[in-house]
């Protein structure tokens, strides 16, 4: 009966997936994500807040976003806190601007407000509509070239170099070396096409890694659950700094932030799945996560780059959301299991779907330099400035200048002008 109901309510077939590939897919997902309960709470912990009570709210804030997601949208789009908008709470409102945590949770609810009222009007579509498709597509392949960066990063494949930004790393390494076993085999079982191959990538990776060494089993020997830790941190939002400039500067610079790299990331979701008619259903949940995350005390959720090993993976739907949040949930009770998956297992994923979706590239016209220059911008910031936020400006603001040089300023719509003078508006607050 249950089957039943979910392959009506999610229309499996007409999806053309099974369950047991949106239950792969939401594995999947899953692996390839659960190392941000970890990173996340570090970094909140950074602000202030307990680090144990921070990881509860990450594992608590993606069960809700993922649910949100998979049965109002029925996408198999992953909501987490954000890599880089969590930096931006802890080190930007907190230690730059001089609120309290308990005041950028609430920047992160009033923001979370905002872009939910946005996403269920006109206005959503109307910003989505007037994005050019040479930017669409720009943003596609540098977030495609920032998953990879991340993978070459968590593999020990790329470092930071003494007398550069990047250097080589240490290919003696045990874990580097683990991480070039793992990239060769898991390239050649998706190149085969093998069922669940990054799943299989995943697992032979961590046993390959526990064969060299790499994997401590220490944490293993401890299995508690801080759980009195969170009260403290549930609904802990303060508005003592309503009136202040500080408050509204960071309202406005994480509402505009939050607003289009969600729309890009969510944009660039829904076009793997060749289902872009489910952009305003999708970006209303993120919304409304968004909104929660205040509340249950982290930064905002968005809609995760690692999404697309999910759909690599064959996910179409919302079931693929809801088991990923599902296992986000129980992970509550595994913390020290889950983090036993090597960064060295988890590279190759990140760099094959980083691959994918870099051949988006082709769509752009670079022949047009008045499309393809801001493209280019939008796809060398994202991963050069590690801020998908920062590298969707870069390209915004230079679109209607370049057009604008080129004496095209007609072919601007008038809605890409207000953006990239917010945009523009948004480094300037934070430069004074």
């Amino acid at each position: 009966m249950m089957v039943k109901w979910m392959k009506n309510y999610f229309d499996l077939p007409g999806h053309e997936t099974t369950l047991k590939r949106e239950f792969l897919a939401g594995l999947i997902s899953f692996i390839t994500i659960v190392y941000i309960i970890a990173v996340n709470g570090a970094i909140l912990s950074e602000s202030g807040i307990p680090l144990e009570a921070a990881i509860i709210a990450t594992i608590i804030t993606s069960f809700v976003g993922c649910w949100l997601m998979g049965f109002w949208a029925n996408a198999p789009i992953i909501l987490v806190p954000g890599m880089g908008i969590n930096a931006m709470f802890s080190y930007t409102l907190v230690h730059s601007m001089g609120l309290t945590w308990q005041e950028a949770l609430a920047v992160v609810v009033i923001s979370g407000l905002i872009v939910t009222i946005i996403s269920f009007t006109q206005l959503a579509q109307l910003l989505l509509d007037s994005i050019p498709s040479s930017l669409k597509h720009g943003i596609t392949v540098g977030l495609g070239l920032f998953l990879a960066l991340i993978g070459l990063e968590k593999g020990g494949l790329i470092t930071r170099g003494e007398n550069s930004l990047l250097a080589l790393g240490d290919l003696s390494s045990p874990f580097v070396i683990a991480t070039l076993m793992s990239v060769v085999l898991a390239v050649a079982l998706f190149m085969r096409n093998v069922p669940g191959n990054f799943l299989i990538s995943i697992i032979a990776g961590t046993s390959i890694a526990a064969v060299l060494g790499v994997i401590s089993f220490d944490e293993l020997s401890t299995w508690t659950v801080p759980l009195d830790q969170y009260p403290s941190l549930f609904g802990a939002i303060s508005f003592s700094g309503f009136s202040s400039f500080s408050f509204f500067v960071a309202v406005f610079s994480l509402t505009m932030v939050l607003l289009f790299e969600n729309i890009g990331l969510i944009n660039g979701h829904l076009n793997m799945t060749n289902r872009p008619e489910k952009f305003s259903r999708s970006f209303q949940a993120n919304g409304v996560s968004i909104f929660t995350s205040g509340i249950f005390g982290t930064s905002p959720t968005v809609a995760t780059v690692e999404t697309t090993a999910g759909i690599a993976a064959g996910g179409r739907t919302g079931v693929t959301a809801i088991v990923t949040g599902s296992l986000f949930l129980l992970s509550l009770f595994a913390i020290p299991l889950v983090k036993l998956i090597p960064g060295s297992a988890i590279a190759p994923v990140l760099m094959i779907i980083g691959g994918l979706m870099v051949q988006q590239v082709k769509q752009i016209d670079f022949q047009d330099f008045s499309e393809g220059f801001p493209a280019f911008l939008v796809i060398v910031m994202i991963p050069f400035s590690y801020s998908i936020a920062d590298g969707i400006a870069f390209g915004f603001i230079a679109y209607p200048l370049v057009k604008f040089a080129l004496g095209k300023a007609k072919e601007v719509p008038i809605p890409l002008y207000v953006i990239a003078t917010l945009f523009f508006l948004t480094f300037v607050a934070h430069v004074y």
